[in-house]
């Protein structure tokens, strides 16, 4: 049974060949035009989320979430782009969080308001880790609520992931991301990393 998360902080572990495929990598400042935020604006509230593509290549997700007015919510995501990704178990990531609390979202074909499946993660403040999340263990939301009885997401058709900072975690916030790969969990395993699930 894969583990919910596969933290791998000393070294990179190189998935079996044909066994990932890279989704994003963050080469230049321009690449920041295929995401968009989305913050709890859209409710009334005052969370400021923005996003930039970094000099060095890093997807720099950032601002400050605050409660006022019912909100409490800053996200990012990428424009629609269809992808099967079927062949694979789950999404790998390599980040560098400040100690909050993230989910990643993922859009399909399944049309709900508000709706996305979702995993959430734990970041290590200052520290780079490569995480995965099997699409096994994503759940569908609604409104930030989970949504009883839904179906299992569907990685035939994903059309877009993307990154939020919730859960009445307010203040200034900062994640970057240097890849976004959808691979199989064969292979990710490695005794030279540490797994929390």
């Amino acid at each position: 049974m894969l583990r919910s998360q596969v933290l791998v902080i000393t070294a990179l572990v190189v998935p079996m060949a044909g066994s990932n495929e890279m989704l994003f990598r963050f080469e230049k400042p321009s690449d920041a035009r295929e995401w968009e935020t989305v913050n709890d604006r859209v409710m009334g509230g005052v969370s400021n989320g923005r996003v930039e593509v970094t000099e060095d290549g890093m997807l720099r997700f950032f601002g400050s979430v605050s409660l006022d007015n019912n909100g409490g919510f800053a996200s990012v995501r990428s424009l629609p782009n269809e992808r099967d990704l079927s062949v694979y178990d789950g999404i790998f990531i390599r980040i560098k969080g400040d100690g909050h609390k993230y989910a990643i979202n993922l859009r399909t074909d399944l049309e709900v308001r508000a709706g996305s499946y979702r995993h959430r993660f734990e970041t290590r403040a200052g520290v780079w880790q490569e995480v995965f999340l099997p699409f096994t263990e994503f759940q569908l939301t609604s409104f930030g609520r989970k949504v009883e009885d839904a179906p299992p997401l569907n990685a035939r058709s994903i059309r877009s992931v993307g990154f939020l900072i919730s859960d009445k975690q307010t203040g200034p916030f900062e994640l970057q991301v240097d890849w976004i790969r959808a691979a199989t969990g064969s292979g990710l395993l490695d005794k030279r990393g540490s797994s929390s699930g």
